[in-house]
Order: C-alpha cells, then structure tokens, then sequence
C-alpha cells in the first residue's frame, strides 16, 4: 500500500521542487489512488509556471484539489490517471482520471474519480481534461445547424474541439494550423483544414487555440460580422457552469 507521496510544487515563476505529501487515512467516501501518469497542460501550466497569471484571474485559474495560491509557492495541475488501491469495493483495483495536481498518491473524495473504460490505455486516459476543456470551449459557444467554424491551432484541445464539432450536423468545421502536416490529423478528425494564409473567411463561429498572439489574431480576421470569437486560453470554469449567448464576444484574452 501506499504510505507516502511526493508532489511537484512552483516555489516561485520558474522554480519547481519535489516535496513530500502527508496522505491521510481514507475515510469510508474517500479514495487512495497511486498515481500511474500525470499530463501537463502546454498552455495553462505554462502560464503558471511562468509567474504570468493575471491577478484578476487567480480564482477562474484555480484548479481542483490545489494547495497554495499563485504566482507561488502553489501545487498546480489537473490530469491524473492512478491505481485505486483503497476505498469503496466498485473502485478497488480500478484505473481512475482525477483533476489532481502531480502527485505520486493522493486521497480524494471517492466522487472526484473517473474510472476509466477497460478499453481505453491509461496513458491515455490523462487526455480526459482536455477533451472537458473542449467541452466547455463549446458550452461556451455552441454551433447553430449551418455553422461555418474555424478552429485556429491543431494541438490538442484544438484538435478536442474539432472532433466534437464534428458530430454537429450540418456544420462546417476547418481546422488551421500553420503546420501543414496537420492536414492529416484534419482528414482524420473528418474536417477541413487550411494554413493560415488560405483560412476561409465569414465563419459563423472561431474558436482560438493556438496559445499564440498570431493565432488570435489570424481568429479575429476570420469572423463574419456579428459572429463569436471564443479564445479561451485562460478561460477555466467549473463543470455545469451556464452557457454563454451568441454574439460577437471574445470571452479571454
């Protein structure tokens, strides 16, 4: 069983340690999970480590099961995939995603975990917060049936938001990116693509994702009047939040 943890902490911007973390005994609603992989959001923990989280951001910005407050010393993170190896008989032995900082061990709410599908490789399963972020890009501003929908930038949660919109029937979805190779991944997601200069313009809805100045900026060139342009790099809400109206509205940046 595990006894003991470690979890990675931002002591200051820039500088990271390895401390160690007293579990507590779980009580009988309470899961002991050791940790199997942690995931690390590009853009989000770039920000954190960085230093370079707004002040009036700090409260959106935090993440469940966080300890300390930024710009430090904080415990950050949110993509944790582990072994149950305590708690109720149904999650004993079960592979579970938590929205948990890095950290070998942890004891949480048995109603935090996820457990994953037999089918789905736990390395995996750490991509389940980016696909939520997705989701929530769409609670956001979701596609009326016609849409034209640029997705500006191919990495993950880009690539997450064009996946779900492309379930949407009758929409049209382009995926931009200035990495031609991700044509590919466009073709396999069943959407279009286009680099940046040959972006079909008038779209209907963007969604900015591309943690770049360039990337919002080509998003703001591609709209049709009265259009919404969601860039949400910063934009961190909870689960079951309200949906925002359509209108032409850059909800972060």
């Amino acid at each position: 069983m595990t006894r003991e943890a470690y979890a990675f902490w931002l002591r200051e911007p820039g500088v990271a340690e390895i401390r160690p973390a007293a579990l507590p005994a779980p009580g009988p609603d309470e899961v002991l999970v050791r940790a199997r992989y942690s995931g690390v959001s590009r853009g989000t923990e770039t920000l954190v480590f960085a230093g370079r989280v707004p002040a009036d951001q700090y409260a959106t910005m935090r993440a469940p099961f966080q300890e300390g407050d930024f710009p430090g010393p904080v415990k950050y993170g949110y993509l944790s995939v582990g072994v149950v190896e305590q708690g109720p008989a149904e999650l004993r032995g079960r592979t579970v995603f938590c929205l948990h900082p890095h950290q070998s061990a942890y004891v949480v709410p048995a109603s935090a975990v996820v457990p994953v599908p037999d089918g789905v490789p736990a390395a995996r399963a750490v991509l389940a917060g980016t696909v939520e972020t997705a989701v929530n890009a769409l609670w956001d501003a979701p596609p009326l049936v016609g849409d034209r929908v640029s997705v500006v930038g191919a990495g993950m949660v880009g690539c997450g938001v064009a996946a779900l919109l492309a379930r949407f029937p009758g929409v049209r979805v382009e995926l931009v990116d200035a990495d031609p190779d991700r044509a590919a991944v466009a073709a396999a997601l069943g959407v279009d693509f286009a680099t940046p200069e040959r972006a079909t313009g008038g779209r209907d809805l963007v969604v900015h994702a591309s943690a770049n100045s360039d990337g919002l900026q080509r998003s703001l060139e591609l709209f049709f009047p009265e259009c919404t342009v969601l860039d949400f790099q910063l934009v961190r809400r909870p689960r079951g939040a309200a949906g925002a109206g359509r209108g032409c509205s850059t909800p972060a940046g």
